[in-house]
């Protein structure tokens, strides 16, 4: 899990090992009540993007998200980020087994 500070259009992550890394937040959306983040690292011509998923709770006092692992649920949020990001080619890699 990774905790938040979200400042205006960008994200710090802090990772377990109380790393932080900041992303810029390109787009956001609600599906089924869980809200999702489209983050890039913004470094370089072909970006990194991330898809993160709000796990928090009401009693937590930042944001905590993780990252859409699931093949299924990856696949439904990248559908709606593309549509919303028109300018944008979303490419998922696939797992190697």
């Amino acid at each position: 899990m990774e905790k938040t500070k979200k400042k205006d259009d960008f994200i710090t992550l802090i990772g377990d090992n109380n790393e932080e890394v900041e992303f810029q937040v390109i787009e956001e959306t609600k599906l089924g009540g869980v809200s999702y983040l489209l983050v890039s690292n913004g470094d370089d011509e072909e970006e990194e993007a991330l898809i993160l998923k709000d796990v928090s709770n009401e009693t937590d006092t930042e944001a905590i998200y993780e990252i859409v692992d699931n093949e299924q649920e990856l696949a439904a949020v990248a559908g709606i980020f593309s549509e919303l990001v028109e300018d944008m080619d979303l490419v998922t890699e696939e797992k190697e087994v």
